[in-house]
């Protein structure tokens, strides 16, 4: 599977993604017949190589002479729909500027008919966000994952005067990510990288195991003391379709010992974990001292929900102190199968290695639904999709 792995290290813009696409060997003379579509005056478009703290990097610049830049998301949605442009590059664009549409509109509180794009609805944003997707869909469409994000600190100047870094929109955008910053003043993500990067990447866990082809940096505006201000896009390939997939990084194990709580507040505890998102949660029998019997209720979480998860265990048990530590992980290849039998349909939750399934399991609740519903035996049930899976799928069996 071909893959691209954005590492934000120094945050991420419109034509910083660009400028790694140009760098990974996305030919200029294509982008610009392509975005020739889209039937707007009045841009030109170049490439560079600048270095940057010691990095060479290709750098993407848009010319215009415009000077009003204010559009309603239906303009530019006119726009592309008007264009000659491909129809997955139209339906990709109009996704983004849609997401940004949404933030714009809540933090502003007004509606997405009315929301008025100020620097974002400029020629030059137009331009980055399209030819993001005008390189993606060169590159193949991609599989795109990305690093956790660098935000930057401090205050931006916008249209809307000074705010705080990440600004407003990109903020909304960016909500349930991770993301972080090193201390390097000013703003790193812009609305338009942010507003690219929500829509094509999958995952922020860290970088995924593959084989690297090709390694392409794109440089932003920014100088910045001992640190390239640039984008490293690193092209390649998933590893082995299949295979254990390793996630470095970004992943904690977050636990805490409890020995003087009702134990019936721990089912209630862990179904508040399970819907935040942790990955996983659960208990252990501990003996305490003064041979107290406790529990050590643990999880395994993404780095962004550490505060949150905290926050129930402190709100929710009579923990007072918790900790947490790094770990990597290797999972299985996942994904959900319906299973139809003669009282309904079950989800089959299946785990491949090598493109042979090694582990599935018929969903409990569904199951159990489907047994009280009908006044069977729930092992009825069980027994029903597991004969109909092995019908099925009983050849692919590892």
């Amino acid at each position: 599977m071909n893959i691209l792995y954005f590492d934000c290290f120094s945050g991420v813009s419109g034509d910083m993604i660009l400028g790694s696409f140009l760098d990974l060997g996305f030919p200029l003379e294509v982008l610009t017949a392509e975005l020739d579509k889209l039937k707007i005056k009045n841009f030109q478009i170049k490439s560079r190589l600048v270095n940057k703290s010691g990095l060479v990097a290709t750098k993407f610049d848009v010319e215009t002479g415009e000077e009003h830049s204010h559009r309603h998301y239906s303009k530019i949605e006119e726009i592309l729909q008007n264009s000659k442009i491909s129809q997955w590059v139209k339906e990709e664009t109009c996704k983004a500027f849609f997401r940004l549409a949404q933030a714009e509109a809540k933090v502003h509180g007004t509606s997405v008919e009315k929301v008025h794009f100020h620097e974002v609805g400029a020629i030059d944003a137009i331009v980055d966000i399209t030819g993001a997707f005008i390189g993606l869909e060169w590159f193949g469409k991609p599989k795109c994952f990305a690093s956790s994000l660098n935000v930057g600190r401090g205050l931006v100047k916008c249209a809307h005067g000074i705010l705080p870094v990440p600004a407003p929109a990109t903020a909304e955008l960016l909500k349930g990510l991770p993301i972080y910053s090193n201390e390097i003043e000013g703003e790193l993500i812009t609305p338009t990288g942010a507003a690219v990067l929500t829509t094509i990447c999958d995952s922020y866990e860290g970088l995924p195991s593959m084989e690297i082809e090709k390694i392409g940096y794109g440089a932003g505006s920014r100088e910045i003391q001992g640190s390239p201000n640039v984008l490293r896009i690193s092209k390649g390939k998933l590893e082995k379709q299949g295979q254990v997939k390793s996630i470095h990084s970004n992943t904690l194990v977050l636990e805490t010992n409890i020995d003087d709580m009702n134990p019936q507040i721990v089912d209630y505890v862990q179904s508040q974990l399970l819907e935040l998102g942790v990955h996983d949660v659960f208990c252990c029998p501990v003996q305490m001292k003064k041979s107290r019997q406790g529990v050590l209720l643990t999880m395994v979480l993404p780095k962004n929900l550490l505060n949150s998860a905290s926050e129930i265990l402190f709100k929710e048990t009579t923990t007072i102190g918790v900790r947490y530590y790094e770990c990597d992980r290797k999972v299985l290849e996942r994904f959900i199968e319906q299973i139809d039998i003669s009282y309904g349909t079950v989800p089959v939750k299946v785990a491949k290695v090598d493109g042979k399934i090694i582990n599935f399991s018929p969903e409990y609740e569904n199951c159990k639904d489907l047994a009280l519903r009908n006044d069977v035996p729930y092992k009825r049930i069980q027994w029903l999709v597991v004969q109909k899976f092995m019908d099925l799928y009983g050849r692919d069996l590892g």
